[in-house]
């Protein structure tokens, strides 16, 4: 086994060497930037499927600071209108960065225009205010269904040329908004979020921060409610609470360098977008954050995930397109995306596929990850009624570490739990009577996972696909697992296994 996973590792290193790419640096290269060169050229290069080659946005010369439009990075006074104020004056110069400095710059909610570089120096935290009366309640998407929320602090829609860029922090604020379950905190925790003003244990150990949050969770069918006038919709208003960065339609997008941190819901929400990059940032929750996930990328075109990190109380890295009849009506899947040098901490998963999956996903490729104490390593999963084909998965050179249930899962029965809370309340769902086929049958094929080490996990693998529809073409090739339980696999069709050595400890 221990030879096994040297030829394994080094081969990851060969092959990473073998394709001799013109740059082969892990984040983009001066001396690339220097020459006019694409410094993201070479992910695109000898791809399994056809990407377009993706770039950076460029912006004009100009530049402005928030501090000349009356900001004041105290930490307590209010810059909202001080950051649309500078956005408006850049736009109307034709765009630009917008340089934020250090200090912490207290706001709300910033809606980005096109052209805009919104650039955070070092020591720069842009904290997002409690105040739930400033975040209106638009008409968007939540967890892939179309609804109501309050709007995102950081939000675009319709934009081209877009950068959130620097070495500073964008913070949420998202203990104000976020339930709590008190299985998931200290008691020294749990103490802390008792005390804050205006938060009630709405049931058994379940802390929400307003009664206003209860009454709308009462009636709410997936996270959405409806209301009878807008007094009562403006009384949910911290039951809706926003993704974080939140940025839709928008074209020619690039995160790069800063640290994101405790939303609200998800943290970084790319929403339909084309040509995304997104490079050497942090996306971090606590790890008991309700609807924590570090970045979802929901029905996107064209994309780059590299050299990034992902800690969080939710899905790390997550790929979607909708959710059942709203995600099919949209119709657009998300394709054409690679995730490269990325490492993933705590979390339900490190690299996830759905569960919203409605819009289709294909032509992915993961590679040169590393996943340490996340609840499972790659997950895949669905449910009867989203309809979608997930295809043409390509995921490489994975590492492993304390995965606490499943290295690899594919589950067909999902149901809103984590795979760790599945196994604490025995679900056992039903995997042998069949359901008519129709358009909202989920349909999961063609996927290649070759070179992956995985030292100690609760169980190797599960694969649980549908009796009238199951799991199709999985591909395993050079996997080393160690765990506490074997693989099981149920209702998959055509897996080809080679090299797949499980030690059971």
């Amino acid at each position: 086994m221990k030879k096994l996973i040297c030829m394994l590792l080094f081969g990851v290193t060969l092959s990473a060497t073998a394709q001799g790419h013109k740059c082969q640096h892990d984040k983009a290269c001066a001396n690339c930037e220097s020459k006019n060169e694409n410094p993201y050229r070479h992910y695109t290069q000898d791809l399994p499927f056809q990407m377009p080659e993706v770039n950076a946005p460029q912006f004009p010369d100009n530049k402005v600071n928030i501090k000349k439009f009356g900001a004041v990075g105290d930490g307590k006074v209010l810059n909202t209108e001080a950051f649309a104020r500078a956005i408006d004056a850049l736009a109307a110069q034709g765009g630009g960065k917008l340089i934020v400095p250090a200090g912490v710059w207290l706001t709300g909610p910033i809606q980005l225009k096109s052209n805009i570089n919104l650039h955070l120096q070092m020591g720069a935290v842009i904290l997002f205010a409690a105040d739930e009366s400033l975040y209106p309640i638009i008409e968007t998407s939540f967890e892939g269904l179309d609804t109501r929320r309050c709007q995102s602090p950081l939000y675009a829609n319709g934009c081209e040329n877009i950068a959130i860029t620097g070495k500073g922090v964008i913070d949420g604020n998202g203990q104000y908004w976020r339930p709590v379950k008190r299985g998931k905190v200290t008691d020294g925790q749990w103490k802390e979020i008792l005390s804050r003003p205006g938060g009630v244990v709405s049931k058994k150990d379940y802390w929400v921060p307003s009664q206003g949050y209860a009454d709308a969770e009462k009636s709410a069918d997936m996270n959405v409610v409806k209301a009878s006038s807008e007094a009562e919709w403006n009384s949910y208003k911290r039951f809706l609470r926003p993704v974080m960065i939140s940025l839709v339609n928008c074209k020619n997008v690039l995160l790069k360098g800063v640290i994101f941190q405790n939303s609200p819901a998800w943290n970084i929400h790319p929403l339909m977008c084309e040509n995304i990059i997104i490079d050497n940032v942090l996306a971090r929750n606590p790890a008991y954050a309700q609807n924590g996930d570090a970045l979802d990328l929901e029905s996107c075109k064209n994309a780059l995930i590299v050299n990034s990190k992902f800690d969080a109380g939710d899905d790390g890295i997550c790929i979607k397109s909708g959710k059942d009849k709203d995600g099919r009506r949209r119709g657009r899947p998300c394709e054409n995306v690679v995730v490269d040098g990325c490492t993933v901490f705590a979390g339900h998963g490190g690299f996830v596929v759905g569960s919203e999956m409605s819009g289709g996903v294909r032509n992915i490729l993961v590679k040169s990850c590393q996943f340490l104490g996340t609840d499972v390593g790659l997950r895949f999963k669905s449910t009867r009624g989203r309809g979608g084909i997930v295809e043409n998965i390509f995921i490489h050179d994975i590492s492993m570490t304390d995965i606490k249930t499943d290295a690899i899962t594919f589950n067909m029965y999902y149901g809103g739990k984590s795979v760790a809370e599945m196994l604490a309340d025995g679900d056992n769902p039903d995997n042998t009577t069949k359901a008519p086929i129709d358009e909202g049958t989920p349909i999961f094929r063609n996927i290649d996972i070759q070179n992956v080490v995985c030292n100690g996990a609760g169980r190797a693998m599960e694969f649980n696909g549908l009796p009238e529809m199951p799991i199709q073409g999985i591909n395993l090739k050079n996997i080393v697992i160690k765990a506490k339980k074997d693989a099981t696999f149920t209702n998959a069709e055509n897996v080809k296994k080679e090299n797949v050595n499980i030690t059971l400890e």
